[in-house]
């Protein structure tokens, strides 16, 4: 923040307290905002302004032309336009600005790419691969059977499933207790070939792993201490290896299967929604696009006149 006049780099730092301590954002989406706001200001100050309150319209609208000139994705600006307007309007609130030029900020609209998601056979071939290989008593074995099962089963976030202690796992009522984005709490339910990999992984498998410093931790690493998303991610994408003709996907890609595989069997979208921990419904009908496309080309392949 040294290049930015004083007044701008004392707002940046302020709204970066903001974000962490009062949003209680993650840090990784802290920083997104972060790069997006000091890419503003940078573009502002070259233009000659010096403080968070003297930025416009034309300023904004001036620098969202910029990053398209730079060939930035559509999706990429429309995150960048609604960061603007974030931060403006809290400059705005605390004072820092008279108005909120972000107000009258349009966003550029991003293409929506339906999401990859597994057929139920598919699904069922990952859980099935992941459990022959636990055939061998092994902890490793049983925890991944256990994280494939939760996630497919509830749909929760990879970082959701990291963050579980054991005592976030309610057997008797077959719910986990999951904190969300901005650390909202949700309970999802989950089913009971997940309750049953589960009792494994707790039973047979957790207290293999486990060394002194593991804490709570629903998860271990093979170290035994909490296992990181970048484990889970391999552990997704190596079992998928496994499924012939399967599409290659994260734990994302899990989540997406779970709310198609709901929406298919019947769920409403304003269930889904709550599973999912969306904060909109309209984030959830992406998935409406993706059983009506199924649903297409079924058509197209049974009916005679299609």
């Amino acid at each position: 923040m040294e290049e930015l006049p004083e007044q701008m780099a004392t707002a940046l730092a302020a709204y970066e307290r903001h974000l962490s301590a009062e949003r209680n954002l993650a840090a990784h989406t802290v920083r997104a905002y972060m790069g997006d706001v000091l890419g503003l200001l940078r573009h502002a100050a070259a233009l000659g302004h010096t403080d968070v309150g003297s930025l416009d319209l034309r300023t904004l609208r001036s620098w969202l032309a910029n990053q398209q000139t730079l060939g930035k994705a559509r999706s990429t600006m429309a995150r960048r336009a609604t960061a603007v307007r974030v931060f403006t309007a809290w400059a705005q609130r605390t004072g820092r600005a008279d108005a909120d030029p972000g107000a009258a900020l349009g966003t550029p609209k991003a293409h929506k790419p339906l999401p990859p998601a597994l057929n139920a056979g598919e699904a069922r071939a990952l859980l099935e691969a992941a459990a022959v290989r636990a055939d061998d008593g092994s902890a490793v074995g049983a925890r991944d059977v256990a994280i494939l099962e939760l996630l497919y089963a509830t749909g929760i976030r990879v970082g959701e499933l990291c963050g579980l202690d054991v005592d976030d796992v309610d057997r008797g009522r077959r719910v986990v207790r999951v904190f969300g984005k901005g650390r909202k709490e949700r309970t999802v339910p989950y089913g009971v070939p997940a309750d049953r990999a589960i009792g494994t992984w707790l039973e047979r498998g957790r207290p293999q792993l486990t060394v002194p410093g593991a804490g709570p931790a629903m998860f271990l690493g093979a170290r035994g201490r909490r296992i990181d998303q970048r484990a889970v991610r391999t552990l997704v994408h190596d079992r998928l290896a496994e499924v012939p003709e399967a599409p290659d996907m994260g734990p994302h890609g899990l989540r997406h299967t779970a709310a198609t595989h709901l929406l298919e069997g019947g769920a409403d979208l304003r269930t889904v929604q709550e599973m999912l921990g969306h904060a909109t419904l309209s984030t959830t009908q992406i998935y409406t696009h993706v059983t009506t496309d199924r649903l297409r080309q079924a058509y197209r392949l049974a009916h005679p006149r299609a």
